[in-house]
């Protein structure tokens, strides 16, 4: 090596009366120029397209070990007001709830692609890359069913962010600004982000962009005050998700608490949470003084873990506020670093009923136990 770097050193140009002695200069450079490509190109290394393996990801003790995936309705989801099916019949219907008590809308859907996001963790909870398509097995309504699309790339994702802004969150709202910005930091250059803000009542502060600084000046100036109205708030999140650019979407809840103002009862948002395919990610900031908190926030960690569980994602508690953003890096991480089978479902039936999708893991010999997270299933299609 020491030969090389000898010959790539250009002499000084010695100046002379008539000009400059130029022929040992270019000879040097041209040959140092013709090495270039030599010394740039990678030297071959076996197992050199293998992964480097991924930073440890907590998963909160309790979570739904099991399974099951995700849907991708064709084409993508219309707005809520899109025309109905006798005008557009490949997309999805929705019959919006009259006036007083609110009521779920009716969702109507076809489906000819079933995407399904699988976390694979090891018992230390770390992220799992590098397995093959031939490691997986999926069924549906455990009929057998062939993986069509496998994908483990960091493929662009629509977020969105619903954060938590009601009274009880003044001592902790600062530290969850700064959690929210680390999160960010994971983000895809090409992801699409949108900001909903809840006390009393939900709020979109921020639609889908590109612009992370947008979404970060939303959060800079909330004030805490009012009421908690959690579920309200998940359910306008998945509203606004039906306007999702990408086929992966996800949503992150930063919260301290239970529910105590939505008009949404807790059985609406489940089955919204349900027909939606949208992975969910709770961060709850519960009090040291949790034994004298009120009802609704004693159930608040219940609440969460049901609602993310359901959807393949998990919910993280926050006893620590120092903890807060490191546990929003690692929920960026596990997002970047998970595997979407695809597969188009064997069941042509338009029934609209509830169908279980699960994944099985078939690792190569010598690996210890590992654990498959993924959603529970999903809504058939309706004629």
């Amino acid at each position: 090596m020491s030969d090389i770097k000898d010959r790539l050193i250009v002499p000084r140009l010695s100046p002379q009366r008539g000009g400059r002695k130029l022929g040992p200069c270019v000879f040097t450079v041209a040959f140092a120029l013709a090495l270039i490509p030599l010394l740039l190109s990678p030297p071959s290394i076996a197992g050199q397209g293998a992964k480097p393996p991924q930073q440890p990801v907590h998963i909160t003790p309790g979570s739904v070990p099991a399974v099951p995936g995700g849907v991708t309705p064709a084409p993508m989801p219309a707005p809520p007001n899109a025309p109905n099916s006798a005008t557009n019949p490949t997309g999805p219907e929705t019959k919006p709830a009259p006036a007083g008590n609110p009521q779920v809308p009716e969702i109507i859907s076809t489906v000819s692609l079933v995407l399904v996001p699988v976390v694979i963790t090891d018992p230390l909870n770390r992220m799992v890359t590098g397995l093959e398509r031939e490691f997986f097995s999926i069924t549906e309504n455990n009929v057998p069913q062939k993986i069509k699309t496998f994908s483990s790339e960091d493929a662009p994702i629509s977020v969105g962010v619903v954060f938590d802004s009601s009274g009880s969150m003044s001592d902790k709202i600062e530290k969850s600004r700064q959690a929210l910005l680390q999160f960010f930091k994971t983000a895809n250059p090409q992801d699409e982000f949108f900001l909903v803000d809840f006390a009393d009542q939900p709020r979109m502060l921020c639609s889908f962009t590109s612009n992370i600084d947008q979404v970060e000046d939303s959060v800079t100036f909330l004030q805490p005050q009012g009421r908690t109205a959690l579920l309200d708030a998940i359910y306008l999140a998945l509203d606004q998700m039906r306007h999702a650019q990408y086929a992966r979407k996800a949503l992150l809840i930063i919260s301290d608490g239970g529910d105590n103002h939505s008009r949404y009862s807790e059985r609406d948002v489940e089955r919204v949470v349900r027909e939606a395919d949208v992975q969910i990610y709770g961060i709850g900031l519960y009090s040291s003084s949790f034994n004298r908190a009120t009802p609704e926030e004693q159930n608040g960690p219940a609440l969460m873990d049901k609602i993310t569980e359901s959807t393949g994602g998990k919910t993280f508690e926050i006893h620590d506020m120092d903890e807060l953003a490191d546990t929003a890096t690692k929920i960026g991480i596990e997002l970047r670093n998970q595997y979407v089978l695809g597969y188009s479902s064997t069941d042509k039936t338009p029934d609209g009923k509830w169908r279980k999708i699960q994944v099985k893991l078939h690792p190569p010999a010598g690996l210890p136990p590992l654990t498959v997270a993924a959603r529970t299933g999903y809504y058939g299609p309706h004629r």
